[in-house]
């Protein structure tokens, strides 16, 4: 399974001109430091990446993986493996119903909620972006309140997107990882593109 997840892996172009996600793009983060059920972190984070795939309708791209300092995280918290995607939904998918899918994903790798922010976990898919849908509702915060803000979400973001603008925001994705501080760390440990 894992060679076979491997193969699929492509590299492509990278747009270089500042763009708002179109009214259909999503983009998700993925993270995981611990061994779930289907295996260690890399292998639970890449089989997610072709569950999401398959609600791509079109276009879709994975960046590679990053191993990232636990940001905020109780002492010894082991590092995480962190990724990105980006695709083109089904015009007719809703928000709101993708997230309760996310939920579900992450449910089926073991993950369990317990409201404690900041936890290992063995999957955590959180929604970036959907569209340039700007939403504050409880439950649904979009774009995701700290993403500009994490590196383990900017990084893997600009090696697909550098110039994707998020909504509610001015600067790109290159420019925001730029000014970003502190010492979270966040290296490539996987190099190749799942993409379509």
């Amino acid at each position: 399974m894992w060679q076979f997840l491997l193969t699929l892996f492509m590299n492509t172009q990278r747009n270089t001109t500042a763009t708002r996600p179109e009214a259909s793009t999503v983009v998700i983060s993925l993270g995981a430091n611990l061994q779930s059920k289907q295996g260690t972190p890399a292998r639970s984070l890449l089989q997610v990446m072709e569950r999401l795939r398959e609600l791509s309708c079109g276009y879709f791209e994975a960046s590679s993986l990053y191993r990232t300092s636990a940001v905020d995280c109780p002492p010894g918290t082991p590092d995480f493996l962190n990724a990105v995607v980006v695709f083109d939904a089904d015009p007719a998918l809703k928000a709101a119903d993708l997230l309760q899918q996310l939920h579900a994903m992450e449910a089926e790798f073991g993950r369990v909620r317990t409201g404690d922010q900041n936890q290992s976990r063995t999957m955590d898919l959180d929604l970036i972006a959907f569209g340039g849908m700007l939403s504050e509702r409880s439950g649904l915060l979009l774009p995701h309140p700290r993403a500009h803000l994490r590196r383990f979400v900017l990084e893997p973001l600009s090696e697909l997107r550098p110039d994707l603008i998020l909504p509610g925001h001015t600067e790109t994705v290159a420019d925001l990882l730029a000014e970003l501080g502190g010492d979270e760390t966040c290296q490539l440990v996987l190099a190749p593109n799942l993409t379509n």
